[in-house]
């Protein structure tokens, strides 16, 4: 299916020169509608991206599961890092409820540039923020992993498994298996802010395209 942008570009390059006005106007205000509902998205996503896991500490098996971070010796460094996130988190929202807001004023082209780039930008450090917390949550485990003298009262489940193991082995293959286990996550998450923010950015630089072309 041509998409109906598409058909007023071409219809308005054909027309006569002394008719660009309404046309460029046109054109201008369908790509600030669908700038502004692509950014409205990000917003929303992002505010479920930050509610829904919350939803998790209702579940009893899963606040059981984060006591092994008290087991590790990390129960002060993981409410640092979760004030932290929550400020980092915060901030982030309220600069794409700006970004929503700033992209909703109908105004020249130029300006409405100007908001792409930054609300692609923003979307961009909040990707980066988001994988990079990963793997310092991971990184700190791995350090508590090594710094902890009775992994077998932390990880109750290898004292059976690992009689005949030395605890110096126990350790490197944990650490192993949590930094695996970091690279995989920061992957997946990286696919799937891949697959959802991606896929509005690519929409937002089209647009921003489209416009380029229009001012030329």
């Amino acid at each position: 299916m041509i998409d109906e942008l598409d058909l007023l570009k071409k219809d308005w390059q054909k027309r006569d020169e002394h008719l660009p006005k309404l046309s460029f106007d046109q054109i201008h205000n369908m790509i600030w509608k669908k700038s502004s509902s692509i950014v409205r998205w990000i917003l929303i996503i992002s505010i479920l991206e930050f509610t829904l896991p919350h939803l998790l500490y209702l579940i009893p098996s899963f606040n059981k599961n984060m006591e092994i971070y008290d087991k590790l010796g990390l129960h002060n460094w993981i409410i640092g890092i979760t004030i932290f996130s929550y400020g980092v988190a915060f901030y982030f929202l309220f600069q794409f409820y700006r970004r929503y807001k700033e992209i909703c004023v109908l105004d020249s082209a130029k300006s409405l540039m100007k908001k792409i780039i930054r609300t692609r930008r923003t979307v961009k450090h909040y990707i980066i923020y988001s994988l990079s917390m990963i793997m310092v949550i991971v990184i700190l485990m791995i350090i508590g992993v090594y710094l902890n003298d009775d992994i077998f009262s932390t990880f109750s489940g290898l004292k059976d498994k690992a009689q005949n193991v030395s605890i110096e082995k126990i350790k490197i293959s944990l650490m192993i298996g949590m930094g695996i286990m970091g690279i995989v996550l920061t992957a997946v998450m990286g696919g799937i802010y891949f697959l959802l923010y991606g896929l509005l950015l690519r929409k937002l630089k089209r647009n921003y395209n489209e416009l380029k072309q229009l001012e030329v």
